[in-house]
């Protein structure tokens, strides 16, 4: 017979106090991605100063959907959704739930991740929703292998130069 462990985790909406755990997160993320791909993913100098306002006003949007997973009063993780319109040169059927803000602590992309994923494209599918994008490093093989069992596809792929110098153009 099976055991596991009770999940203590709760998924929840984000409030002003989670902010700086937020932050944290994203900039540790941030820093990570830039050692995926050094020039797309640099992170400013003043990076988490100028994102923790911006995350600060995504949670206060009502129109915003952000959601955090807490385990025993710390946040593991959270997702920031937005609804959008699609570009007019497309006709997918309705709005999409535009996902770019999302990170989850290592090892945990299986279970808070798909929970957190989920509950966002549940309210966002309430919200007349029709697909979820998500945005992801390409080398973050723990999150894209969770968000192809979650039942998600590569749509784009976004290929990038190197630093680029006047001396590199003829």
């Amino acid at each position: 017979m099976w055991h596991t462990a009770p999940v203590t985790e709760q998924i929840r909406p984000a409030t002003p106090a989670d902010v700086d755990a937020i932050t944290a997160m994203a900039g540790a993320r941030r820093r990570q991605y830039s050692t995926y791909q050094p020039v797309f993913w640099a992170p400013s100098p003043d990076a988490d100063e100028v994102h923790k306002p911006y995350l600060a006003a995504q949670i206060a949007d009502e129109n915003v959907i952000s959601l955090v997973s807490e385990d025993s009063g710390k946040v593991t993780g959270f997702v920031i959704a937005s609804l959008t319109g699609s570009p007019p040169v497309y006709h997918p059927g309705g709005r999409t739930c535009q996902i770019d803000d999302f990170v989850v602590v290592a090892g945990s992309w299986n279970s808070s991740g798909a929970r957190l994923l989920m509950a966002a494209i549940e309210l966002a599918v309430h919200r007349g929703a029709i697909q979820a994008v998500v945005v992801t490093g390409h080398r973050d093989e723990e999150k894209r292998a969770a968000l192809r069992a979650c039942g998600l596809s590569i749509a784009s792929e976004w290929w990038v130069t190197p630093a680029l110098r006047p001396a590199d153009v003829p």
